[in-house]
C-alpha cells in the first residue's frame, strides 16, 4: 500500500476529508494537498482513524512488526 493510498484510506475512515480536517484543526483545502499524512499529524491520524502509523508512514515508522519481510 502506497502513502497516498493509506492517506485515502484514512479519509474514508475519518467520513469525508471535511470531517477529517475539522477534527485535525485544518482546512479541507491542506488535507486535499497531502500526497501522505505530514510526519507530525500521524499519531493524530492514527488516533483518529485506527489507521496504523506504519502503513501511514512506513518511511518514518517502518514497516509494521507483525508483517513479513
Amino acid at each position: 500500500m502506497t502513502q497516498t493510498e493509506a492517506l485515502n484510506e484514512a479519509i474514508k475512515a475519518a467520513g469525508t476529508v471535511a470531517k477529517l480536517a475539522r477534527h485535525l484543526g485544518v482546512t479541507r483545502s491542506a488535507i486535499c494537498q497531502w500526497k501522505r499524512v505530514p510526519a507530525d499529524r500521524v499519531l493524530e491520524v492514527e488516533a483518529l482513524t485506527g489507521i496504523s502509523r506504519h502503513r501511514l508512514r512506513d518511511d518514518v515508522f517502518g514497516k509494521a512488526p507483525w508483517v513479513a519481510a
